[in-house]
């Protein structure tokens, strides 16, 4: 008798995804969701990226770090929503085992990247209220390349520990997974393999990358808020926070989407997947929209990069 521990994962040829539980006339519905979704994920994404490398104004740290915020935003959703759309139309709604390790890998780095990103723009945003006179040599060139690098080398490093973990578990008990992307929990629940080592060490692996950048974020922002209340001035006040307000809607949107994911129980797999689209499409989506919508240079940025590219089109019929 085979023990249910000891069967092979590789054995296993292919995964299905099954998505969201909804009836099928909803699926094309849901389709042009992810679809519109996707899209202003790609324009708003690239748009930003083209204006900060376009724009000489924008050659600032601040600006550094959120090209790069866009460029994992913009992967990580990429690594999801083309697979979400496909299996919207597909019967057997499979993804290949070595495609699952591929999309769990690239999103946990990314993801795992882009709280080190957010805990390295705090910081930027402290040295900038706090030290003011001292920012432009605090934030050197070298630093703002080491924090990013930095944050892909921890993405990575975190990315190759969890997915080694998690594929090395047995899958003898079923191939269907209960989400519309490969993730830890769901592939731990058609697991045959015992998780209490696991667990702990997904545990440990968690506590490791989100709680120093969570630190990071609130020791940064006990000493902005400080810094702020000395200000004597309203319209100082009102400016300080202002070049925080949209780093710190990010933050809440993200990090409160996977704190639900997370606390979510078990017994309720679709409320985890409504929680988990908000931070692998909606996120993505809306970074774009809150640094655009809220950041004076970024606007005036875009404006000057259409009008030249309006007046560029007339002259080329005229």
């Amino acid at each position: 008798m085979v023990d249910r521990g000891t069967s092979n994962h590789s054995e296993m040829t292919d995964f299905i995804l099954v998505g969201f539980r909804v009836r099928p006339e909803l699926h094309i519905l849901l389709f042009l969701l992810f679809l519109l979704i996707y899209t202003m994920i790609l324009i708003g994404n690239v748009g930003m990226m083209v204006i900060i490398m376009t724009d000489p104004r924008l050659n600032t740290p601040m600006y550094f770090f959120l090209g790069n915020l866009s460029f994992v935003d913009l992967f990580y959703s990429s690594v999801i929503a083309p697979k979400a759309m496909i299996n919207f139309w597909s019967e057997s709604k499979s993804i290949s085992f070595a495609g699952c390790v591929t999309q769990f890998f690239l999103f946990t780095l990314f993801i795992v990247t882009e709280g080190f990103l957010l805990a390295a723009m705090a910081y930027d945003r402290f040295t900038a209220i706090c030290n003011p006179l001292l920012y432009t040599v605090q934030m050197s060139t070298r630093l703002c390349v080491q924090l990013v690098a930095g944050s892909y080398f921890c993405g990575c490093i975190s990315s190759v520990l969890q997915t080694s973990m998690t594929f090395t578990l047995s899958f003898c008990a079923s191939r269907t997974i209960d989400h519309f992307y490969c993730d830890d929990r769901p592939l731990q629940k058609i697991s045959c393999s015992h998780l209490y080592i696991h667990k702990l060490v997904s545990f440990f692996l968690c506590s490791v990358i989100i709680l120093p950048t969570i630190i990071v974020i609130i020791v940064s922002y006990m000493y902005i808020v400080s810094t702020v209340l000395k200000i004597h001035s309203t319209e100082g006040r009102k400016k300080a926070f202002s070049t925080c307000s949209s780093h710190l809607g990010v933050v809440s949107v993200l990090y409160g989407a996977v704190f639900f994911m997370y606390l979510t129980p078990d017994r309720f797999p679709e409320l985890s997947k409504v929680a988990s689209l908000c931070y692998t499409l909606l996120t993505p989506m809306m970074n774009p929209l809150i640094y655009s919508l809220r950041n004076k240079d970024v606007k005036e940025a875009l404006r000057k990069c259409l009008e030249k590219r309006y007046f560029n089109s007339v002259f080329t019929v005229m």
